[in-house]
């Protein structure tokens, strides 16, 4: 009787075994398939389209993908799901480049895109003023370049422009917010206060002679 117990004890140690091996390596599929489809959705749809969501199909496509590979790390049988990971992955940067390539070339040619490039720096990227692009190891440089800017062309601002300087640089200032939390060094940040200092005043008084130029100008 102590055999046939021990027997059944281990049939069943055996089924939930082989049951909680399945399961993983059937949540992993189901990972890969949803990863896989939706780089054969996107690689499908416009250029135009793929340009204007592009925010979005990165997001989706980075969730998507830590997905597929955390179910994978798990699965029992990894050859073929890997074999697909890999060709879904370099479909979708093949159909990456292609759009990048696209967008840089509309950007080329806009000029709001152009004029933050120059107040920004050329790592500039047009997402809506989100400025995902800067991160802890490029933001001190995005910091200087468009304080060195503002600075050199000061003179030339209209208070429409000054405007437009702050607005940006408030939603630069929030990225900071993040990239804070995200490993900037002491040394940075304290560069970046530095040059903050430094914009404020001359942001305030530059805006007030724009002001009184118009004025002057109206005037006349």
């Amino acid at each position: 009787m102590k055999n046939v117990k021990l027997t059944f004890v281990l049939l069943v140690i055996g089924i939930a075994f082989t049951s909680c091996k399945d399961e993983k390596q059937e949540t992993a599929q189901k990972s890969l398939d949803a990863y896989s489809k939706y780089v054969d959705s996107v690689s499908n749809i416009t250029k135009e389209e793929a340009t204007e969501n592009w925010d979005a199909i990165e997001n989706d496509y980075s969730r998507l993908k830590t997905d597929a590979e955390t179910s994978l790390a798990n699965a029992t049988d990894k050859a073929k799901l890997e074999t697909n990971l890999n060709n879904s992955e370099a479909k979708y940067e093949e159909f990456k480049n292609n759009i990048l390539a696209e967008k840089e070339a509309t950007d080329a040619d806009d000029p709001k895109t152009v004029k933050y490039r120059i107040l920004f720096g050329s790592g500039y990227v047009n997402d809506d003023m989100k400025f995902n692009w800067v991160n802890k190891d490029n933001i001190l440089s995005v910091y200087e370049n468009f304080v060195n800017t503002v600075e050199k062309n000061k003179d030339s601002y209209s208070r429409e422009d000054w405007d437009e300087i702050k607005l940006v640089y408030e939603a630069l200032d929030t990225r900071k917010n993040t990239v804070e939390n995200e490993g900037l060094t002491s040394h940075d940040n304290n560069k970046i206060a530095g040059l903050k200092l430094k914009f404020s005043p001359m942001y305030t008084l530059n805006r007030m002679g724009a002001k009184s130029d118009e004025n002057s100008q109206a005037k006349k």
